[in-house]
């Protein structure tokens, strides 16, 4: 945009004021071009008109108050910021005049030059629409500046009716809670993270100085997200040392039994007869690793018609019939058949060093039940790793607060036993 040019009902000028150097017969030649096509068409002017100054210009026009408000135009200029412009010139000259007019633009020219010479058309630049940083908002406060990491490993495996694992991985993730203020910058070391494989980071993290320092350096998202995942390789079971969870021991020897020795020794048998199964399991825990959530589920068959079940605890109490239940370490040990699935489900809530007995029969309506030729379990060991990952000192800096940092340890399993 060149300049403006302001003309009365009679096409004669009033003001003009130019943006850059030009020469006066610039000016002219838009005066002469707009002059030129009003005479010819009237009214029904383009609103854009080109005009033959060697240049490749053009003039933009608006009308207002019996006033005629030009603006020459050169080079690629999209109209309608030129357009835009233009109406901001009418909205301030109106707030500043009234009534717009030739009369009042006459005894108010110093306002109006002030107001041309020194455009102030625009607003202040508005605050940036999201934070430099894509993840996470700008301006954040919190009266407590409060950090959780939960590092949760999943645990799946396979195990043949001779004992040995036949299939195992080992998933893990840190989960954080991030209540921070302002930008903070978080870096930390995870100790054994040479036994790790397969990471995969939060955009937020630093891959280059983790992959030149093993630190993890990053600015936070506000709120719970996934900062890392990583597999961790499952070396062969050593019997020397077990792991810590849990057994099921061995019932009678005329019974059908199978006998896991390496990851999880679970001992479960079977006596199947003309239309009935008979089973018997005993559960207990061999280390200090308390275990939680502990269920057993196993598929009676499509032919199952029902079961009947009866568990006691090491105290000697018992239930039975129906859908069971005993009261242990303040929690219930619970069994149940669901007809619709043909499965019957133990559920213990925490298996420590007291035994559990789960004793019962199923009825089929084949003359030999068929039940499944393996079972699930699953539990949760709180406050326990397998990769023993551990998060060391949390450093910050770009603020000057010191957070309260909380950290917690999982492990999710999920075992299959094939007998």
């Amino acid at each position: 945009m060149d300049g403006l040019i302001i003309l009365d009902k009679n096409n004669r000028p009033i003001i003009q004021t130019a943006f850059r150097t030009l020469p006066p017969s610039y000016t002219l030649l838009h005066v002469d071009a707009f002059t030129s096509a009003r005479e010819k068409n009237g009214l029904a002017i383009d609103p854009v008109l080109y005009v033959d100054s060697g240049e490749n210009s053009v003039c933009c026009h608006r009308s207002a108050g019996g006033l005629h408000i030009l603006c020459p135009v050169r080079g690629d200029v999209d109209p309608l910021f030129v357009f835009s412009f233009l109406d901001a010139v009418v909205q301030i000259l109106q707030e500043y005049l009234g009534e717009l007019s030739t009369a009042s633009l006459k005894d108010n020219f110093d306002v109006v030059y002030q107001t041309e010479r020194y455009p102030r058309l625009s607003s202040a630049a508005p605050a940036p629409f999201s934070s430099p940083i894509p993840w996470r908002k700008a301006g954040l406060r919190y009266n407590n500046n409060e950090i959780y990491f939960d590092i949760v490993e999943e645990l799946e495996a396979t195990v043949n009716r001779s004992g040995n694992v036949v299939a195992s991985n080992v998933w893990g993730k840190i989960l954080c809670k991030s209540n921070l203020s302002g930008t903070p910058d978080l870096s930390f070391s995870l100790s054994n993270s040479k036994a790790l494989r397969d990471y995969s980071f939060h955009p937020c993290v630093r891959l280059q100085k983790f992959l030149q320092t093993n630190q993890l350096s990053f600015v936070p998202p506000d709120g719970n997200f996934t900062l890392l995942t990583y597999q961790l390789p499952v070396p062969s079971p050593n019997p020397a040392a077990p792991p810590p969870l849990p057994s099921i021991l061995n019932p009678a020897s005329h019974y059908m039994s199978m006998v896991v020795r390496e990851l999880l020794p679970w001992h479960t048998s079977f006596r199947l007869t003309h239309l009935i199964g008979a089973f018997e399991i005993t559960a207990t825990a061999r280390s200090s690793k308390m275990l939680e959530k502990v269920c057993i589920e196993l598929r009676l068959g499509d032919s199952a018609m029902g079961a009947d079940c009866a568990h006691t605890g090491s105290g000697g109490q018992s239930a039975g019939g129906g859908f069971g239940a005993l009261s242990v370490n303040g929690g219930s040990v619970r069994w149940g058949y669901d007809p619709q699935t043909k499965t019957l489900k133990w559920e213990i809530p925490s298996l420590t060093s007291m035994t559990q007995h789960l004793k019962g029969t199923f009825t089929s309506s084949d003359k030999t039940p068929k039940p499944s030729r393996s079972f699930i379990v699953t539990f949760e060991i709180p406050q326990h790793s397998l990769s023993m990952a551990k998060i060391d000192q949390l450093r910050v800096s770009g603020e000057s607060y010191k957070p309260y940092k909380g950290v917690r340890s999982s492990v999710e399993a999920r075992i299959e036993y094939r007998w």
